[in-house]
């Protein structure tokens, strides 16, 4: 978690500088007597995520979530200020929770084992977490663009993201029966299954600062031939504003 927030706060900064230096590229792009007063330039995601593709064999369990937050530059269209385009930087981090399963991200198989631990020990709380740095680039309209509090939007976009962590996390170690056997908590972490790059759809739709998202992942969650074709699926709210 130290990582991601040192990297929000460079990717803030780094953006401070950007708006200072590429003012003139800017003037070329929008009209400044019907420049918005807001671009949602910060973005929190907070949503609900689902594994299309995924074998029922794979149980999955809990309320498995995607949080993301991003820091874009949007650009107004001359021509019509309603119209825009934006571009940005940030982290988009996915938890999948499982229910008497083991996943074997760290084993030297030639497949990523989800193994169905119901009749031996497993871990009452167990998660698979994985973390990207994502570059969003979206096309977005806004009915009252000197007044995006009060506006109605939509956006639609891609994503691409890099893998920086990949893990599992078991919690509280119980036997067959449910009772619990020690409290500890087990970490594992490897991207040696997964994809490192990825490709996602967007979109959004929403009043002021509140509104709905979705995306799609294009590209698979893991590498072709060790898993099924996974393509992880997100809904929820998005926060934004600045």
């Amino acid at each position: 978690m130290r990582r991601i927030f040192l990297f929000v706060l460079a990717t803030i900064a780094a953006g401070s500088v950007f708006a200072q230096t590429d003012s003139a590229a800017r003037d070329r792009m929008i009209s400044h007597k019907n420049m918005p007063r807001s671009g949602d330039h910060f973005m929190l995601q907070f949503g609900y995520l689902t594994w299309n593709g995924a074998p029922d064999s794979i149980n999955t369990s809990g309320i498995p979530r995607t949080a993301n937050v991003y820091f874009l530059f949007d650009f107004p269209f001359k021509t019509n200020p309603r119209w825009s385009a934006a571009i940005g930087a940030g982290v988009g981090t996915d938890h999948m929770y499982f229910d008497k399963t083991y996943v074997g991200i760290k084993d030297r198989t030639s497949t990523l084992v989800f193994d169905n631990v119901a009749d031996t020990n497993s871990f009452k709380k167990y998660k698979l977490s994985t973390v990207y740095v994502e570059a969003p680039v979206e096309l977005r309209f806004s009915s009252n663009p000197d007044n995006n509090k009060r506006s109605f939007k939509a956006a639609i976009g891609v994503k691409a993201g890099l893998l920086l962590s990949a893990g599992v996390k078991g919690k509280n170690l119980e036997n067959k029966a449910g009772s619990e056997i020690n409290d500890y908590t087990v970490k594992e972490k490897s991207k040696n299954f997964f994809n490192r790059q990825r490709l996602a759809a967007t979109a959004r739709l929403g009043y002021g600062n509140l509104s709905l998202f979705g995306s799609y992942q294009i590209t698979t969650l893991f590498k072709e031939g060790v898993a099924a074709e996974i393509r992880p699926l997100s809904i929820g709210i998005t926060l934004s504003g600045l």
